[in-house]
């Protein structure tokens, strides 16, 4: 089982920003960035496949996909892959926000 993290404002302590991470704010952002992709859909396939439901922000990196999901005013990514920390800490820093394990 790989290390899950959140990107998140919870921690903010600024009156005047938002706490929460709007879809909306994630589409501009992600589209601004050409290895990113949107998708409804997320598959996992493996020995048997699944499909997921949500909003997922793919970045493509060298042959993977790696999904970036916003849920709830945040976004959540799997650490499985050493590439994606410096990746994770970009997009936190460009949202003014922070990374929590879990």
């Amino acid at each position: 089982m790989g290390q899950r993290y959140r990107i998140t404002r919870a921690l903010q302590e600024k009156d005047n920003s938002e706490k929460t991470i709007s879809l909306e704010e994630c589409k501009q952002y992600f589209t601004s960035k050409p290895d990113f992709s949107y998708t409804s859909v997320f598959t996992v396939t493996g020995t048997t496949s699944m499909s997921i439901e949500g909003d997922f922000f793919m970045w493509s990196y060298g042959g993977t996909k790696i999904p970036f999901r916003h849920y709830q005013g945040d976004i959540y990514v799997s650490g499985t892959n050493e590439a994606v920390i410096p990746k994770m800490t970009e997009v936190a820093g460009d949202l003014g926000a922070d990374v929590l394990e879990g």
